[in-house]
């Protein structure tokens, strides 16, 4: 799994060739695993776990856990430290489920994570003090006490290509079909596709036999209905450096072969999306993001002869000058596993806004199951959230919506966690990518931990993902289905205000809220947490709210 990305220093590996001594893809991660139920006197174990499987000394790691109550306030805090080489670390916290030796309030409180890592004997610094860059941070809610279940607006439910919910629409059911995929994957075009017997991470680039045609299959073979190749557009030299005897034509074909692949295996299999893109950009002063519908190889490396490894050339790291491009070209992207301080810079600010980003991004990770899983029975337990950068993005002014993928690096694209990204394709369209980008353009998706469940947002007569203009008063309400049965704990509408760059807040604990917003532009989504504790993220809508005496004019 991706989290925030570690500025340290490179080191050359004596078993790699000298080509590969620049570690673009090293990461520390840090995860936390909050259960959302205690026992009956609330009591649980948070778990931590710590990986840095690219890390050239021993590390120590310094992590704080802190539960705040339903106000914000700090009501228990756990610190610690711990060695961290090679290996995986977990670290358990037990909470006995009382604060000053008595039951809680019952609500929604918060446990959030802070951890940084630095060369073992290293001096610290206190994790307040830590860089921007150099601090993983984790939020999840729990739930305390006994709360009462939340009055559900009536759904009729979408149906999905195939599954259980494939029969015809519900009479007065919304026009659309849900096609649930993951839109973050590797193979062995970049780093992925390791073998489950033996992947513990990132693979070396372009080791793997196991390209896009073999993941797709495996996907659409496992029940999904869209899977997204994302290769790492930097390791098309079969390097994670720069490789100077690297074959420029060979990289441009692989491309494209990735492309064609994808291409056919939509000719035999309309029940099925499958695409072939990039993942651009580095983890050491960048941060991913995904690229779905680039026709061209983008990169920045050259050979020793001074040739590019790319089809078109982008500067590593100019994120302004790839939105315009992607603007022009009409690409779209998603940020991936994105942090709120140190990634995606922009005029020297995290996340920054342009114009031209704000119409090429169209999606934000919100939540990811680890990308080094080899689990196949979609139960693996560690994952980690970003709503806090994806609210960043948000308040920045970016209309993105939010997805919910597995990062796969190994064979087992998909079906490591059940959590998917939801897109709602138009009953009648032909499906395929382009049916897809259409509708990842339009925002028209939700983000879910489980895949038996649906959730839409709508805002009056509007649907999550649209941007209006508003005058009186703004109903919004939360249409939630489950074909497993799963029933609703907790909901929290959000709003917020592009632009601001502020805080996003909660507007309600209701799953249909009627307000008459001030004058001025707003966005809002749904927030679910199920009873088994996994979490449904709406796309936002966006309201120019108005006065009556106001003339119509366009949104924006």
């Amino acid at each position: 799994m991706r989290f925030a990305r570690y500025r340290l220093a490179l080191a050359m590996f004596a078993c790699a060739p000298a080509w590969a001594a620049v570690a673009d893809h090293r990461e520390f991660s840090a995860e936390l695993n909050a259960p959302w139920q205690g026992d009956a006197v609330a009591a649980r174990a948070f778990t931590l776990a710590f990986d840095f499987p690219l890390a050239p000394a021993p590390q120590r790691i310094d992590w704080q856990l802190v539960l705040r109550d339903q106000a914000g306030k700090v009501v228990r805090q756990w610190d610690g430290s711990a060695a961290l080489f090679h290996e995986p670390l977990q670290v358990v916290v037990r909470w006995d489920g009382r604060l000053a030796g008595v039951a809680p309030r019952p609500g929604v409180y918060h446990v959030t994570l802070r951890a940084s890592a630095r060369e073992d004997g290293a001096a610290g610094r206190p994790l307040d003090d830590a860089g921007d860059a150099d601090v993983v941070e984790q939020r999840w809610d729990i739930a305390v006490g006994q709360r009462a279940m939340p009055t559900m607006a009536p759904f009729a439910p979408l149906p999905m290509p195939r599954g259980p919910l494939s029969a015809a629409p519900a009479p007065a059911a919304l026009p659309y079909t849900v096609w649930l995929g993951n839109l973050h994957s590797q193979t062995g075009h970049s780093d992925g596709g390791g073998a489950l017997e033996n992947c513990h991470g990132a693979q070396e680039p372009q080791s793997s036999p196991l390209g896009p045609a073999e993941a797709f299959a495996y996907a659409r073979g496992r029940g999904l209905d869209i899977l997204v190749a994302s290769e790492h557009n930097h390791m098309y030299d079969g390097s994670d450096g720069t490789n100077p005897d690297a074959d420029t034509l060979a990289a441009r074909a692989l491309y494209q072969s990735g492309l064609a692949a994808a291409a056919a295996f939509n000719a035999l299999h309309p029940d099925f999306i499958a695409v072939y893109g990039l993942e651009w950009g580095v983890i050491n002063h960048g941060g991913h993001m995904n690229i779905f519908n680039s026709s061209e190889l983008l990169g920045w490396e050259r050979n020793r002869e001074g040739e590019l490894v790319a089809d078109r050339y982008t500067a590593k790291g100019d994120y302004a000058g790839l939105y315009s491009l992607m603007r022009a070209q009409g690409w779209i992207g998603q940020f991936n596993h994105p942090a709120a301080k140190g990634q995606f810079m922009l005029g020297g600010v995290a996340l920054g806004y342009s114009a031209d980003g704000d119409e090429a991004m169209a999606l934000c990770e919100v939540v990811n199951s680890t990308a080094f899983s080899v689990n196949t029975t979609e139960t693996e337990t560690r994952r980690s959230t970003f709503e806090g950068a994806c609210n960043k993005a948000l308040e920045a002014g970016y209309h993105v919506a939010f997805s919910s993928n597995q990062d796969n690096h190994c064979a087992n694209w998909g079906v490591s966690a059940a959590n998917r990204t939801g897109v709602l394709i138009p009953n009648g369209a032909q499906p395929g990518r382009a049916a897809l980008i259409d509708a990842l353009r339009a925002r028209r998706v939700f983000a879910t931990m489980d895949k038996t469940s649906q959730l839409v947002l709508s805002a009056n007569s509007h649907l999550m993902g649209e941007r209006f203009v508003n005058r009186g008063r703004l109903t919004l309400a939360a249409h939630f289905a489950s074909s497993a049965g799963k029933q609703v704990a907790a909901v929290a509408m959000m709003e917020g205000v592009p632009g601001r760059n502020g805080q996003v807040s909660v507007l309600s604990e209701m799953a249909t809220v009627t307000i008459e917003p001030i004058p001025g532009p707003h966005f809002y989504y749904a927030r679910l947490t199920q009873t088994d504790g996994n979490i449904l993220w709406s796309a936002p809508v966006w309201v120019d709210q108005q006065v009556a005496s106001q003339l119509p004019h366009q949104a924006h």
